[in-house]
């Protein structure tokens, strides 16, 4: 794995840890006005901006996994393989930052978003929140974890990844008890605009599960 961007590191310690994962073919700057808008609201979160370990398949960014004639039946695979170096990442800045799975938030961009989903259904969840910014599930999701808050965000207009998934897998959660919102912006495409950011800030501010909250209650008091 190379080298991340580290956009905010509190020096007496985080409250929250807060990593931002990529599309296909970009890089961890593309994250960084996300994790620049969140270091300001969340002055004692670690924020980091994660750089996936293979080189693209297009352009001169890198990627999760290739996506190089994937079909809906090869896709699951390819996310299987690359699923524990993802995992390792995120229990990496775990440890170096104290911070426990209640304590962290995953936010990925379209397959950065994939990988984050995905995470959720292979082993013990490694993050209360999910932020899926134009993102899915490979496949509908087989369990819905109850420590896990799940913020899908999507455009109508994207053309890479359907709107549709968004809405079918957010149901398919809140059928299955998940915590999860899901919201459409008529006029997006495959992108992030500003008023989709502040929407991510709104949700991590005001849809906080009690189970988040206890813990960043524990890591300011020092317990």
């Amino acid at each position: 794995m190379s080298d991340p961007l580290i956009l905010q590191m509190p020096s007496d310690g985080a409250q929250q840890l807060l990593l931002l994962f990529h599309g296909m073919g970009s890089t961890p700057e593309s994250m960084a006005p996300i994790g620049r808008r969140l270091a300001t609201e969340f002055p004692q979160a670690a924020v980091v901006s994660i750089q996936a370990p293979h080189p693209g398949d297009v352009g001169s960014g890198y990627q999760w996994f290739s996506a190089k004639d994937v079909t809906e039946a090869s896709r699951p695979a390819r996310i299987a393989d690359a699923m524990p170096g993802f995992r390792a990442t995120i229990e990496d800045w775990q440890a170096k930052t104290g911070a426990t799975a209640a304590m962290t938030a995953l936010i990925g961009f379209s397959q950065g978003a994939i990988m984050s989903l995905e995470s959720t259904q292979s082993g013990a969840p490694l993050a209360g929140r999910i932020v899926a910014l134009s993102g899915r599930f490979a496949t509908l999701p087989a369990v819905a974890p109850a420590t896990v808050t799940f913020h899908l965000i999507h455009g109508e207009k994207d053309a890479v990844i359907a709107h549709t998934y968004a809405i079918s897998q957010a149901e398919h959660l809140l059928d299955r008890g998940a915590d999860v919102t899901a919201d459409i912006f008529t006029e997006l495409g495959h992108t992030v605009s500003q008023e989709a950011l502040e929407l991510v800030v709104e949700r991590l501010k005001t849809h906080v599960p009690q189970h988040v909250w206890q813990a960043a209650q524990a890591a300011a008091s020092g317990s």
